[in-house]
């Protein structure tokens, strides 16, 4: 099992990560970040994207969806950004954020590697 600091730099292991973060999605706050750019505050984008992750849960509640997130993906021109609420019981609440650039990265094996990164993490 990870914690969190172990989680991040195994996340900024993966092919392209520019940085990554845990958020708190009901407060906006991050609980941890790594990485980032000088023009992106990391801080800001992961705590702006709790808005994205509040939004489609409400809608698969309002649907009577009988399934969660797996995860989501914001493509930018030069970056994809991956968003995968936690689904263990300690992790209600809050998402792995990462940021990628999309000429350094393999967007399946990154995905496959937030993924086991999730399993892994110990709260």
């Amino acid at each position: 099992m990870a914690n969190l600091d172990t989680a991040l730099k195994d996340a900024m292991t993966i092919d392209g990560a520019i940085g990554a973060a845990l958020v708190d999605y009901t407060s906006g706050m991050t609980l941890g970040v790594v990485g980032g750019t000088p023009e992106i505050d990391l801080t800001v984008a992961a705590a702006g994207n709790t808005d994205v992750v509040r939004a489609k849960m409400r809608t698969i509640e309002m649907l009577k969806l009988n399934d969660e997130i797996e995860d989501m993906l914001i493509t930018l021109g030069g970056q994809y950004h991956i968003i995968r609420p936690l689904t263990g019981s300690n992790g209600k609440g809050l998402f792995l954020y990462l940021m990628l650039s999309k000429t350094r990265s393999n967007l399946a094996l990154a995905r496959h590697q937030l993924r086991t990164i999730e399993e892994q993490l110990e709260l």
